[in-house]
């Protein structure tokens, strides 16, 4: 692991090099081909360090984070074309790739907290940095205030653990089985504001609608997973307060599911609407993975895989509107299948990946969702009927309303994309679509 991550900081001077902005996403596909040959494949930690080590969980997603990180140097192709101090920004979306690297490889819990805190820091400096509009201050603000508060109780719970157990390794930490109250809310809670639960959803909204492409894209991609990955670390040794407590959590979050997909179909801005059928994803993936059954675990953790590689091509269709029309409102991105026929296919392929259509990776993971959630208590049955329901009724909802309708006349014509635009949409589906095939990676891995 540490080979991986000296070759990230390697890479930090050709961010500084002149007109060196493709070198540094080329060496991140090389990066990434390198993780995927080396294969830590394992329902066991592999190639453990003192601080470091992966198994299935951390090697998928370690894996979506080096590929969306290079995909969102390609997506933000603007900040390169218009010197947009273009090699901060690689820096920056670098360093959050370095960070977001050793959060997933991390083998101690407090280590764990220390980078999963701090890939906060380049994700507000992407959004403050090179964001839309001036209320990305104010978004800012409450990604940071949301997040930091929710995890200063973790800390403490951390140094709890410490005390009295010896150790902070989350392989050693599994024999345990700690039976405190106070402890299960201080360590879920952060996790439960980065999923982010309903409730506590409030900031994503605003941080996605006011980010730019790139800050989309990996908080949709990779950020959202950061708090079901914990989830995943940390149930293992509160399983007795997880079975006594975990009923409050899935009811929130079904509910909350439910309630989301209605504020979806009245949404009028094409990014707040990804962004909203992101809590949507994220509650059905809380509800599964707080049964703490089979089928709830490893559906949660391939519906995180699968939903980081849908959203983040939907953040970069709306992306490609927005850069041609100037507006990410629904009432301008009106009739683009007469601007830009070619783009609908692939609004088409994403949108029926965003509402779990076959075959994709979705659709596998929302069914051993239902399973297992179902399984769990047949009541949740209803809420759920009507999540699954509404999720495709605001897909649809999304789709035709982009794509079909009268074209606003106040339009250019364009060229219809770039060849590296649909490269993009393309390195988004494909693995969303094939990764079904090697199903057994994703589902039997426990």
């Amino acid at each position: 692991m540490l080979k991986f991550l000296f070759m990230l900081i390697f890479m930090i001077p050709i961010c500084f090099l002149k007109k060196n902005y493709w070198m540094v996403q080329n060496f991140m596909f090389l990066v990434t081909f390198l993780f995927i040959c080396n294969n830590y494949f394992s329902n066991y930690w592999m190639s453990l360090s003192y601080f470091m080590g992966s198994d299935m969980i951390s090697y998928g997603l370690i894996l979506l984070s080096l590929w969306i990180c290079s995909l969102m140097l390609m997506a933000s192709e603007s900040v390169n074309r218009y010197n947009n101090y273009k090699n901060f920004f690689s820096f920056m979306i670098l360093m959050l790739l370095i960070l977001l690297f050793l959060t997933f490889s991390a083998t101690s819990v407090f280590m764990f907290y220390l980078f999963f805190e701090s890939s906060l820091i380049p994700t507000l400096f992407l959004i403050l940095g090179w964001g839309y509009q001036p209320e990305r201050l104010q978004a800012g603000v409450y990604l940071l205030f949301y997040t930091l508060l929710a995890s200063m109780p973790m800390l403490v719970g951390i140094f709890y653990i410490y005390n009295n157990y010896l150790t902070m390794n989350m392989y050693l930490l599994m024999s345990q089985d700690i039976n405190l109250n106070l402890l299960y809310i201080s360590l879920i809670f952060a996790f439960l504001v980065k999923m982010p639960m309903f409730l506590v959803h409030l900031w994503l909204p605003k941080a996605h609608v006011e980010a730019p492409v790139s800050g989309s894209m990996i908080l949709a991609g990779i950020l959202l997973k950061l708090g079901g990955y914990g989830l995943l670390r940390v149930f293992p040794f509160m399983q007795t307060l997880g079975l006594k407590y975990n009923f409050i959590f899935i009811g929130v979050s079904l509910i909350g599911g439910f309630l989301v997909s209605l504020v979806c179909l009245r949404q009028t801005d094409l990014k707040a609407l990804i962004a909203y059928s992101s809590v949507a994803h994220m509650g059905i993936v809380l509800g599964g993975l707080m049964t703490l059954s089979y089928w709830g675990i490893c559906g949660s953790y391939t519906l995180m895989i699968a939903h980081g590689l849908c959203s983040s091509g939907l953040f970069c269709l709306a992306n490609i509107s927005y850069e041609r029309l100037g507006s990410r409102s629904l009432f301008i991105n009106k009739g683009l299948l007469n601007f830009m026929p070619s783009m609908a296919l692939w609004w088409f392929l994403l949108s029926s990946a965003n509402m779990a259509a076959p075959p994709t990776l979705n659709l596998l993971s929302e069914i051993s969702l239902l399973n297992s959630i179902v399984g769990w208590s047949w009541i949740s049955m209803f809420s759920l009927s009507l999540l699954s329901f509404f999720s495709a009724a605001y897909t649809l909802y999304l789709y035709s309303y982009s794509q079909h309708g009268k074209l606003y006349s106040g339009m250019f014509s364009s060229a219809s994309g770039f060849t590296r635009e649909y490269l993009m949409l393309f390195l988004h589906w494909f693995p969303l679509n094939l990764l079904i095939l090697k199903s057994d990676s994703c589902m039997l891995w426990l």
